[in-house]
């Protein structure tokens, strides 16, 4: 208990899925929690869930990728909280579709939230950082930002533009000597509600793992928040641009037919 005591963390998209298990493990380590998103009523229960355990959290409303709205989230952590320590910069969708098909509104949309909500979560949590004294930043990408994949190709774009955008934010904090960090975190297929808001699929997590993963499951939530706990705490401190691949082994190799 306690890895990241008395520390502040802002979590993007955190109403539900790895958004929502990163809010409450990281509450439950002892930091104080912002958790923003575009869903007010799941977003605000999450806030109270932590609040009612002893924690300390408040929910904001957000789109991540409207910036005139991030300088009043980052001011609300400094204000009720007393800084920031700590942006989990999870917020994202899926939108797929085979390239040849895809609306150039569709390809914008998912470059929107999942682009554009990255830069502007690292832009203006790093000025805070540096107020605070340092920080860490978690970028959630995806094993579609290592690899390409059929029908995911708005998608796979998103989440590889943002695993080397975190590469250069973090060298540019580094020759800054600001002692903030910023890696990527790589979940593969993870039992969350982005499966079944995802226009164009039905697809079951589970059914998908039992092809797809080697290890032959999905992941939970709460897989992908201990890698998040551990890069937002000192543990991590010699880590920065480095990729965090949580997946079940599905970038490890091929399986042999059984």
């Amino acid at each position: 208990m306690g890895q990241v005591q008395g520390k502040v963390a802002i979590v993007t998209g955190g109403a539900s899925g790895i958004g929502e298990a990163c809010a409450e493990l990281l509450a439950r380590e002892g930091a104080s929690v912002v958790v923003t998103d575009i869903d007010d009523i799941r977003g605000g229960a999450v806030a109270d869930r932590i609040t009612a355990a002893g924690g300390k959290a408040q929910f904001r409303h957000q789109d991540v990728s409207e910036e005139r709205a991030w300088p009043a989230i980052i001011a609300a952590a400094e204000r009720q909280f007393g800084g920031l320590h700590i942006m989990v910069a999870n917020a994202g969708i899926g939108v797929l579709g085979l390239v040849a098909d895809m609306s150039l509104a569709d390809w914008r949309r998912q470059m929107a939230v999942n682009l554009d909500g990255v830069f502007l979560s690292v832009k203006h949590a790093i000025p805070a950082m540096r107020r605070a004294g340092g920080g860490s930043i978690v970028i959630i990408s995806s094993v579609a930002g290592l690899r390409g994949s059929a029908g995911f190709g708005a998608y796979c774009a998103s989440k590889g533009g943002v695993r080397l955008f975190a590469k250069a934010a973090a060298m540019e904090c580094a020759a800054a000597r600001d002692n903030i960090r910023v890696n990527t975190v790589h979940p593969g297929v993870i039992d969350t509600p982005i499966w079944t808001r995802m226009p164009g699929t039905n697809a079951n997590p589970h059914d998908i793992a039992k092809l797809a993963v080697p290890l032959g499951v999905a992941g939970t939530a709460e897989d992908i928040a201990n890698g998040v706990l551990y890069l937002a705490s000192d543990a991590s401190r010699h880590m920065t641009g480095a990729e965090l691949v949580i997946d079940g082994g599905m970038t490890g190799g091929t399986m042999p037919r059984r």
